[in-house]
């Protein structure tokens, strides 16, 4: 069976807990500068709990599937109920589930999301299942797709990365990426030997400044040099600012779509599975593809959980104004 896309990545169950007595507290010993405080050896009231799914491969699987692609995720979970469960969740998204692999060496991927009610949460996470899938669980002959979409890989799968990509390379298959920060730390000259045989790679703002080494105030640097190592279209992911996209030529900005966010969990996920469903539909253009994405993720945002708010093909979105600039090269820049 050819397939529209195959996702690798992790799936995992994702528990949800909101409670106005987890505070909030600045401190310096925080990463962050605050940090989400419990009173020791107090019982904790919460207002809300609710399990869902998530993981990145998962994640993305649900939106292509919702946009009525032939979809199918390959990947591992714990051979208990909890992977049960969720390759149950995945049939029922019309997901095909025959490329999963269950372990019993380590149980199901697990996150448990903090929120106090406002917009930072805390999120424990469990590594578990996922980072098992070994090149042996991978069915080769059988991964037959035009595109493979590789979202973060942790675990043994980070380092199946370059074997992935050439196997889709040999094979006529075209290659989305969004790499976590595993893949990130593979040795300088495998990573860019990945990089040349990318045509959709996403990153964040701060993700890009790391591969690059460039500030990340310095986007028109962090693109040239990115450009050199990929080949394919570059996104650039803003948070809250935005987007920007790079094609080698010209570079696409957009803002955000303004909404009361309820739930941030899934929003990079979203964003990129929308925006190549948008790039495949419209063959190959970037503002349809920038603005799908940007209302997919919107669309998640205010919906609790990673999937259960996700654009279905036949809905109707909001499209976000795409602007053009022809500066990449110099800097007399034109905007279209």
């Amino acid at each position: 069976m050819k397939y529209d896309i195959i996702t690798f990545g992790s799936a995992s169950r994702d528990i949800f807990l909101k409670s106005s007595n987890f505070l909030v507290v600045g401190q310096k010993k925080f990463v962050t500068g605050k940090g989400l405080c419990l009173s020791l050896g107090s019982k904790i009231g919460v207002e809300d709990i609710r399990f869902l799914t998530g993981g990145g491969g998962t994640n993305t699987a649900a939106t292509f599937s919702n946009q009525g692609f032939k979809t199918a995720f390959c990947g591992m979970v714990g051979d208990e109920l909890a992977g049960e469960s969720l390759i149950e969740e995945l049939k029922k998204l019309k997901i095909d589930t025959k490329f999963i692999s269950k372990t019993k060496k380590k149980t199901t991927n697990y996150s448990v999301i903090l929120s106090s009610g406002i917009r930072e949460r805390t999120i424990l996470t469990y590594r578990g299942a996922a980072g098992e899938l070994s090149s042996k669980d991978i069915p080769w002959s059988k991964l037959d797709a035009k595109w493979l979409y590789l979202a973060p890989l942790s675990g043994k799968l980070s380092f199946l990365s370059e074997k992935i990509i050439n196997f889709a390379k040999k094979n006529g298959m075209k290659v989305a990426m969004n790499p976590g920060a595993s893949q990130l730390s593979l040795p300088k000259t495998r990573l860019e030997r990945i990089l040349k045989n990318i045509d959709l790679l996403f990153l964040n703002q701060e993700e890009a400044s790391i591969l690059t080494k460039i500030p990340y105030k310095n986007e028109k640097e962090i693109f040239k040099k990115i450009d050199k190592l990929v080949p394919g279209i570059f996104i650039m992911t803003k948070g809250s600012k935005g987007v920007v996209v790079s094609d080698g030529k010209q570079l696409y900005k957009s803002e955000i779509i303004k909404i009361k966010a309820v739930d941030w969990t899934g929003a990079g996920d979203s964003f990129a599975s929308g925006f190549l469903s948008g790039l495949i539909f419209s063959k190959g253009d970037i503002k349809y593809a920038i603005q799908l994405g940007i209302a997919n993720s919107a669309a998640c945002l205010s919906v609790l959980g990673a999937k259960n708010g996700l654009l279905k093909k036949k809905d109707k979105w909001k499209k976000v104004k795409v602007k053009v600039e022809s500066c990449l090269k110099n800097n007399n820049c034109k905007i279209k």
